[in-house]
């Protein structure tokens, strides 16, 4: 009985163990899900007027509407881009009617149109708030003399642009863009993968607790054999 009681033990408890941790990403995907609506309701809201210290967490995603003129100063991101490939994001400086300098997103540029004359007309912009974590240990530092970074690191880009951290992801301008494509803010980017962790747990404890049951008959078996005439 012992020797049975053990390993039935051992399986019961791993089993429910990974139950729990299956549950336990369920519960997190409905969290996740109501917080990427509450992300798509807060990107898709009218737009506001710049808050006069836009804060990155209070503020992120927030919808706004600058009008002001584009400077002319830049820096291209190297990124890429779905259906494009290999671009550059355009980071641009915009200076409002209030003359408050931020940075504007103003889309993805195809690497082959780098070199094209660019526009930088009086206009009307809309689009979100954004602070985008794109920086690790592995990022290039930035090629200055080409212009070129590798990450949307919004205070070094207003360090070297001189403007506020801020940085709005533009969604519509009044005056359409001749070499830029807007890559406007959505929740796709933010990874949910709770429900193919929840298919893991919850697969592993079907396996666990179908090996213990194997394990088992496999032990009853042995010592059925064991006790019978003919293994004497």
């Amino acid at each position: 009985m012992l020797r049975t009681a053990i390993p039935l033990a051992f399986g019961v408890i791993g089993t429910l163990i990974l139950l729990g941790l299956g549950n336990w990403q369920v519960n997190r995907l409905a969290e996740k899900e109501a917080f990427l609506a509450e992300i798509d309701g807060r990107i898709a809201d009218l737009p506001a007027d710049l808050p006069d210290q836009p804060d990155p967490e209070a503020d992120r995603f927030l919808a706004v509407e600058l009008r002001g003129t584009y400077t002319g100063e830049e820096i291209d991101v190297l990124a890429s881009a779905k259906g494009i490939g290999a671009a550059y994001r355009v980071i641009s400086v915009f200076e409002t009617e209030e003359e408050r300098r931020v940075l504007v997103d103003r889309g993805f540029l195809p690497v082959a149109r780098r070199d094209a004359e660019r526009d930088f007309p009086t206009a009307r912009l809309q689009g979100n708030l954004h602070w985008p974590d794109e920086v690790d240990g592995f990022t290039p530092e930035p090629d200055l003399a080409d212009n070129t970074w590798f990450a949307r690191d919004v205070p070094a880009l207003a360090a070297a642009l001189n403007t506020e951290p801020v940085l709005l992801i533009l969604r519509a301008t009044s005056e359409p863009d001749p070499f830029a494509t807007p890559y406007p803010l959505d929740s796709s980017g933010i990874p949910n993968d709770h429900l193919e962790y929840a298919v893991t747990w919850f697969s592993l404890a079907a396996v666990w607790f179908g090996m213990t049951l194997y394990f088992l008959w496999r032990m009853r078996r042995s010592e059925r054999h064991s006790d019978s005439p003919e293994a004497e």
